[in-house]
């Protein structure tokens, strides 16, 4: 926290005490540049840095740094946006700079869960509120009054009664002089002025304009390329290699094994990814050779019919069941699938004898760092990450396996090292979201009432696969994140039963965007369509008459079908469908319209109503919910990952397809007014739009569709 600036040193005469107050989540530190000690010319500007987050310097120019990575979500501007709110700041003065790794510093840097604004909203408040009172203090001070005689605005304290007025570049030399208050008092919603707006975001122009820096845009002097080939198979090893088979290709520098596979050293990025499809190598393709979709679809079923760990049980289901004669069993499944950011995994390391310096588009920068230490044997002070811009993360980038191979090949060549995988290596090489089967099973009584409600998951778990290797923390081996979006189900039945069956896979799995809600919603909404039908009922008004007239779901549900005309509405060319699911706090509510043609579904416009809470920037807010939108139409139209021989049998864009921008629906969103604490938006989009396009395909065709992605017989 105490340094100086451009490069200038201070004595301890120099510096201001440091006032910890830890507890509530931030650090207090400053200090004030020292002066000639022969003719007392200031050689260093004075800043005021009152926490981790924020140094305001004399010009009035406020630096806020951002502990979190940019994704494509809006970090940048939406975590500003509630320091600059409680600082009462002039959002044109403000630099946004993105936090090097430092958990000592920053704390909590994982990127992921949709938790940037949910996890640091009351923190950088708080960091901003302390700020501002110090300002107003200071100023206080300076006139000799109370200070609650001041406000503040745009940056300026003011005298009320007398108008008079200072910058807070003006006070930054007093206000590092007081004392820190505890308790400092936030804005009431009222009174936002920034918060809630759509203020423009903080990295369009420099990615407009070519200036944002993604790792592969890191250039070293004397820098060296490189690509990994992996086993084709999970888990195989590396037995030989024939070097001479890339001979006639220029630029070729080193070629050697490392943990995960064989590195290829070159001059340039095009030699390496063309040494990487011809050179000869020889594989033991390990014991999972023989893997493919199949058999994993077998063993879930085989899994299925044995009772899991039971994670929600209301009711007496089994006396339920024998008491129905009205009943319905339906089995859903989702595949593996691959994240396909549109920047493949790549990294910049350059290994030194006393540091190491990794730049990485990276969503867990603390765990790069720990990984380079442990390989260079550098203590962590001495290895400096830099997070770059990633060009698409969505749970992908949390791993640091890419970060590992570039600090690897660096160590061993001494020189900087820029890592670049191909695209095919990205795509067959990932950490897959896992398969799931989903049991359903629903009954009525004699007045129709839907009175049971049973749901056994069976999947592999991510947090207990080989790759991450944690223990079981309950008895009966229930991963909590599998369960995510079934155990909470919202509406009010009076036998439930929610159980999980775990499945191993020698497959790497990995967190996607939404994780197990994606599967989860899709089993549940597109069930919850099939019980109305059951008793002829409106699917929309089936699913309030389960809800508390009072609650979030019921909310978004009546939103969207006002909004998007649910009951004038009527079927034909196209057919409409609806969905509602909570994830990650926020509450979700999606209609679909889409055509069928021969055999080919469109999906021409979804409506998607929205409660977060508070909302940041509608803006970004509205961005985040269509990019969630799109990726889970891809999910539910086009993609999946299969395995044959041991192998993913996918390459590229070609036979992984994704949504085009010609097939891209018109996207309506509707944010509820909320007073509640904001809640993430960057996954919750995606759950609801699978069971709401399937449930309108139903309606189209009168074929249940029970596993994605959609295909029509």
């Amino acid at each position: 926290m105490l340094k100086a600036v451009q490069g200038e040193t201070m004595d301890r005469r120099d510096f201001i005490k440091v006032v910890s107050t830890a507890g509530s989540g931030f650090v207090l530190g400053f200090y004030i540049p020292y002066t000639n000690k022969l003719n007392g010319k200031t050689v260093a500007p004075i800043i005021f840095e009152p926490n981790a987050w924020i140094k305001v310097k004399s010009d009035n120019m406020v630096q806020i740094i951002v502990a979190k990575s940019e994704m494509g979500q809006g970090v940048l501007t939406s975590l500003p946006m509630i320091i600059a709110e409680e600082m009462d700041l002039d959002w044109s003065k403000i630099i946004v700079e993105k936090a090097p790794a430092d958990q000592k510093k920053y704390g909590w840097q994982m990127t992921g869960g949709s938790n940037s604004v949910s996890g640091g909203y009351n923190k950088l408040r708080q960091a901003g509120a302390t700020a501002r009172e110090m300002f107003v203090m200071a100023a206080a001070q300076e006139w000799g009054i109370l200070s609650s005689e001041c406000k503040t605005h745009n940056g300026i304290v003011i005298h009320e009664s007398t108008g008079r007025e200072l910058s807070y570049g003006d006070l930054a030399k007093k206000a590092s002089l007081q004392k820190v208050p505890k308790n400092p008092k936030l804005k009431a919603k009222q009174d936002f002025s920034i918060i809630g707006q759509n203020v423009k975001r903080t990295d369009t122009l420099p990615k407009v304009n070519g200036t944002a820096q993604f790792a592969l845009d890191v250039q070293l002097d004397g820098m060296l390329y490189a690509t990994v080939v992996h086993s084709p198979v999970f888990g195989g090893k590396l037995k030989s290699f024939n070097e001479a088979s890339v001979n006639d290709i220029s630029g070729v520098t080193n070629i050697f094994e490392i943990e995960n596979g064989l590195a290829i050293v070159t001059q340039n990025t095009w030699a390496a990814l063309k040494a990487k499809k011809q050179i000869e190598i020889n594989w033991d393709e390990g014991e999972a050779a023989g893997l493919d979709s199949e058999k994993i679809r077998k063993d879930l079923l085989d899994a299925s019919k044995e009772k899991g760990g039971v994670v929600r049980k209301e009711g007496n289901v089994k006396k339920a069941l024998k008491l129905s004669e009205n009943q319905i069993e339906a089995i859903y499944e989702s595949p593996l699938q691959a994240h396909a950011t549109m920047e493949p995994m790549n990294c910049t390391a350059y290994v030194q004898r006393e540091k190491c310096q990794v730049w990485a588009g990276t969503q867990d920068p603390n765990g790069a760092r720990k990984i380079a230490s442990k390989i260079t044997g550098l203590s962590k002070k001495q290895v400096e990450v830099n997070v770059t811009f990633l060009g698409g993360g969505f749970g992908r980038r949390a791993f640091n396996d890419f970060v590992k191979e570039a600090v690897e090949i660096s160590n061993e060549m001494k020189k900087p090292v820029k890592l670049t995988w191909s695209r095919e290596e990205d795509m067959q090489h990932d950490y897959y979201r896992p398969p799931s089967l989903h049991v359903m099973k629903g009954a009525f009584d004699q007045n129709n009432k839907l009175s049971v409600w049973k749901h056994r998951i069976t999947a592999p778990s991510i947090l207990f696969s080989q790759i991450v290797k944690m223990p079981f923390p309950f008895k009966e081996k229930v991963d909590i994140i599998a369960v995510e979006g079934a155990k909470h189900l919202p509406y009010k039945i009076p036998n439930i039963q929610v159980d999980y069956q775990m499945t191993k896979t020698l497959i790497p799995l990995g967190w996607w965007r939404s994780v197990y809600n994606s599967q989860n919603a899709f089993a549940n909404e597109c069930f919850m369509d099939e019980l109305a039908e059951k008793v002829e009922k409106d699917p929309v008004q089936f699913r309030l008459e389960l809800l508390p007239k009072s609650s979030r779901d019921t909310g978004v549900i009546k939103m969207v079908a006002e909004k998007s005309g649910w009951d004038q509405f009527k079927n034909g060319p196209n057919y409409q469908g609806i969905s509602c699911h909570k994830s990650f706090g926020t509450w979700v509510a999606q209609v679909a319209r889409v055509s069928v043609e021969n055999k080919k579904v469109k999906v021409h416009e979804v409506f998607c109503a929205v409660d977060c809470g508070i909302v940041i920037n509608p803006a970004i807010v509205k961005a985040q919910i269509s990019s969630a939108i799109i990726y889970g139409l891809s999910a539910t139209l086009k993609s999946k990952i299969t395995i044959k021989n041991g192998r993913v049998a996918q390459y590229n864009f070609d036979d992984f397809e994704v949504i085009r921008m010609n097939e891209a629906p018109k996207i309506h969103i509707y944010l509820t007014e909320s007073d509640a604490q904001p809640k993430g938006v960057g996954e919750p989009g995606l759950p609801p739009i699978a069971p709401a396009v399937v449930n309108a395909v139903y309606a189209a065709t009168g074929n249940r569709i029970r596993e994605l992605p959609i295909k029509l017989s």
